[in-house]
């Protein structure tokens, strides 16, 4: 691979990752806050206000981490992938610009309302903006995913005589089956990372003994709102976009299973290594015929493996991809188990009581970041080696006259900047947990 075109991957695959830590937390935390603020509107207890009002600092210090990361990535299509924006631009930069539009207007403004307009505002005015704020920062959400399907899956559109491509269908762009798949996928695993963040807030106040009533609230709406997000996220919204994803990019699902070979009644691999000069799997640990079955619906059917596209067409780091899928699938797979004992504990009455379970939630707040990012990995490296897939090969996108010595210069600035940037919201959310859900 070109240095140049290795050195922007790893910029943009820098900057996207770091930014995503920030964006899933704020999407995920939204709809709970909307929750707490309908608790506090149909009952009039001043706990689920206070509750409500303490997550909704964590949302705005989050907000403001993830606007501050996220500039720069739209700046990167014109001085990393100065090709790609070009001949791609027609296309990708109307849901960008609505994104914008929304993050920036909508989510925005109302979070300011939010936060300082409750002592103006009615009880039902104030659980709009909260509304508000949710609906902005899923619309938001959503553009960007629309921007990303089509790149893993192109329609609406036409190409020039210059080489450009344009919309022929704004609709046809936003309703691209692609992009309600992985939307739906995206939503629930931010989601899952919003009821974690809470559920944990709730064991730690409960095991430190502080703000107890609150913690138990927190781990109430946490763990009913996991449970249903956990099993949201395997099925369907999983399930619906691998099957999508085997008949639209067939050699990409080859290469996440480890499947060199074509097989009839293809087996799951549990467990191991892939060998890719060997084309095998090492020590591996696997389910008969099972990814034909959640594939095609039968155990008789055939799944074609990397033998059977040409070498050329394939991810071109299928470790990583192969890695990065089932760490996401394993975690997703635990969270299931988590939450799911969490649930039973709470329905019997001794979840807030039996702290070997509030350990175990409290440790596992920071593994779905984890498993977002491994998805993500897992859609982007899949999509390799196509910027645009079928279309457009990612070695044709990057800026041929940035040399790999500028983006390794600024990669390092960005490193840098965003370590200061990630110590100074570790500061402001470990201030606002000590200060807990103050009395208004």
């Amino acid at each position: 691979m070109d240095d140049a075109l290795l050195m922007h991957r790893l910029h943009f695959a820098f900057t996207a990752t770091f930014h995503y830590l920030f964006p899933q937390l704020t999407m995920g935390l939204a709809p709970l806050i909307v929750i707490l603020k309908t608790l506090y509107l149909r009952s009039g207890n001043p706990l689920y206000n206070r509750a409500a009002r303490f997550w909704a600092r964590i949302f705005g210090i989050n907000f403001v981490i993830g606007v501050v990361t996220g500039i720069p990535m739209e700046f990167q299509f014109g001085t990393n992938w100065s090709e790609f924006a070009r001949v791609t631009g027609g296309v990708i930069g109307q849901p960008l610009v609505m994104e914008g539009v929304f993050s920036f207007f909508l989510e925005s403004a109302f979070l300011g309302l939010f936060l300082y307009g409750e002592q103006r505002l009615s009880k039902r005015a104030h659980w709009w903006t909260a509304f508000a704020v949710f609906a902005g920062s899923w619309l938001s959400g959503f553009f960007i995913i629309v921007t990303d399907a089509w790149m893993q899956h192109p329609v609406a559109f036409a190409r020039l005589a210059d080489g450009t491509f344009q919309v022929t269908s704004f609709w046809g762009l936003l309703l691209n089956p692609w992009a309600l798949m992985q939307y739906s996928h995206n939503m629930c695993g931010a989601l899952i990372t919003g009821v974690f963040a809470m559920a944990a807030m709730g064991a730690y106040y409960l095991l430190d003994g502080q703000w107890v009533e609150e913690g138990r609230l927190f781990l109430r709406v946490g763990v009913v709102a996991g449970v249903i997000a956990c099993i949201v996220q395997i099925f369907p919204t999983g399930d619906l976009q691998g099957r999508y994803m085997a008949a639209q990019q067939p050699v990409t699902t080859a290469a996440m299973e480890g499947l060199f070979n074509s097989e009839v009644g293809a087996p799951m691999v549990i467990l191991g290594q892939p060998d890719v000069e060997n084309q095998r799997i090492d020590n591996p640990l696997v389910v008969s015929k099972v990814l034909s079955f959640l594939i095609y619906g039968t155990a008789t059917a055939e799944v074609k493996g990397l033998n059977a596209f040409p070498k050329s067409d394939w991810p071109t780091s299928i470790p990583l991809l192969y890695y990065g899928y089932h760490i996401m699938a394993g975690l997703g797979t635990i969270f299931v188990a988590v939450m799911s004992g969490a649930a039973l504990l709470l329905w019997r009455g001794a979840l807030f009581t039996t702290r070997w379970m509030l350990w175990i939630i409290l440790l596992c707040a920071p593994l779905p970041f984890v498993a977002n990012t491994a998805g993500w990995m897992t859609a982007e490296a899949g999509r390799q080696p196509w910027v645009v897939y079928g279309l457009m090969r990612t070695a044709d996108g990057y800026s041929k006259t940035v040399h790999a010595g500028n983006g390794l210069f600024t990669l390092l600035g960005f490193m840098g900047l965003y370590m200061l940037l990630g110590i100074l919201w570790l500061f402001l959310v470990q201030r606002e947990i000590a200060s807990g859900p103050e009395v208004a």
